[in-house]
């Protein structure tokens, strides 16, 4: 099979992903969840005109010379208002949050009165409107201010709250079941053995799958036999993920036996390989409803190929707005060699020039084994097939990794 583009193996991965079906939610567990069906105020927020700072509601035209006396008549606080209406004269003690009694149309602050018993003397003249919060000034009633696909921040949820919703119409969170492959496979803290090694692209995946909101199931690590890696796909089906990750035995050699489990289990494959790198042996493929990564087993490609097929996968299934990583115009550091047939992702560390210019400097080693070098990167530079030689200083695009 030849090598499919980047951007073919992203439009397959992507091909018929519908949002999955909607859930209500208590607003508590609402953080993060990806807003289903637009959200309308319920309430015209803020209800009535509000002071926005302690000091004494007046008729802004009995207080506009310095020096003039008023007779205090009452007092607002947030949550009590006072009943009657501010006359010719009068002002009445508020304080920031308490409704603006009806007759006055000014605040004037503590700290520019003078108070003498039920007498104010005015030391700074008012301004109709001023410390005053109208009505509605933030929102109003039936006021669309949370859309479809948002992906909810904890500013959102103040917001919903302040709205008057208890709870939220979200995207069911997508199920991502993660089978790792490979007898040289140890779990970390275990001391390992000749020719062994510590397992670690799992840790990267469920971290990164549920930073995008979805959730994770753990099926550990199965021996190199057609037998075990068979029966953790169809432990898969019956935990009903919406998505199968596995990782490791996706090449071709004989003890890469992923390809002939998901086989076996009549997965139809999309592709096993790509033109890119790190990442090249990585496969795609539909059983029913379920999705199937398969993720090559070096730790830098495992996690490259998810951060670039895995979370806009994740991103679709959960009717997000933003499906796609926004890639970022920035200069080399330093010199890059000229390019294959493979779309390249270099691992780069990013810096930001006195002038605001955004410079990636790619790590000095590439190879798809050192995490070190993947912790460091900030960024994947992204070079195009058979891009030429360019030197340092040279326009480029980036892709920001999570921070």
């Amino acid at each position: 099979m030849a090598l499919m583009p980047v951007s073919d193996a992203l439009a397959a991965v992507l091909a018929g992903a519908e949002p999955l079906p909607e859930e209500m939610v208590p607003l508590a567990d609402a953080f993060h969840r990806v807003l289903a069906r637009d959200a309308a105020a319920r309430r015209t927020q803020p209800p009535q005109a509000m002071s926005a700072m302690d000091g004494y509601a007046v008729r802004a035209a009995d207080a506009a010379k310095i020096d003039a006396e008023l007779h205090l008549i009452g007092e607002v606080a947030a949550g009590r208002p006072f009943a009657g209406t501010v006359g010719a004269g009068e002002a009445v003690r508020i304080f920031t949050g308490g409704v603006v009694p009806d007759g006055a149309d000014a605040v004037v602050i503590q700290e520019d009165t003078v108070a003498d018993g039920k007498r104010i003397m005015i030391k700074e003249a008012a301004i109709a409107g001023r410390h005053i919060r109208p009505a509605g000034v933030d929102f109003r009633e039936g006021d669309v201010l949370l859309r479809t696909g948002t992906r909810l921040t904890e500013r959102d949820l103040a917001l919903a709250a302040g709205m008057n919703h208890p709870s939220l119409p979200v995207r069911r969170r997508p199920k991502i079941a993660i089978l790792a492959t490979g007898d040289e496979l140890v779990m970390p803290g275990t001391a390992p053995g000749p020719g062994q090694i510590v397992y670690s692209n799992g840790f990267a995946l469920h971290a990164l799958a549920r930073s995008e909101g979805a959730e994770t199931i753990d099926l550990g690590i199965a021996a190199d036999t057609l037998d075990a890696t068979t029966s953790g796909i169809r432990r898969v089906r019956d935990s009903g993920a919406d998505i199968l990750i596995t990782t490791g035995g996706a090449s071709v050699g004989d003890h890469d036996l992923v390809q002939p489990a998901l086989n076996a289990e009549g997965i139809a494959m999309t592709f096993w390989k790509i033109a890119m790198r790190p990442g090249k042996p990585m496969m795609h493929g539909r059983l029913g409803a379920m999705r199937v990564i398969g993720l090559p087993g070096n730790p830098v490609s495992s996690y490259v190929c998810a951060f670039l097929f895995l979370v806009p996968l994740i991103r679709a299934l959960s009717g997000s707005s933003v499906i796609h990583h926004r890639r970022e115009r920035a200069v080399l550091g330093r010199d890059v060699g000229p390019n294959d047939a493979r779309e390249d992702y270099l691992r780069a560390r990013l810096e930001r020039r006195e002038d605001g210019t955004l410079v990636a400097l790619p790590v000095n080693h590439q190879d798809s084994s050192l995490l070190a070098n993947l912790a460091a990167a900030q960024a994947l530079l992204v070079r195009a097939p058979f891009a030429p030689k360019a030197e340092a200083g040279t326009p480029c695009e980036v892709l920001r990794l999570p921070a």
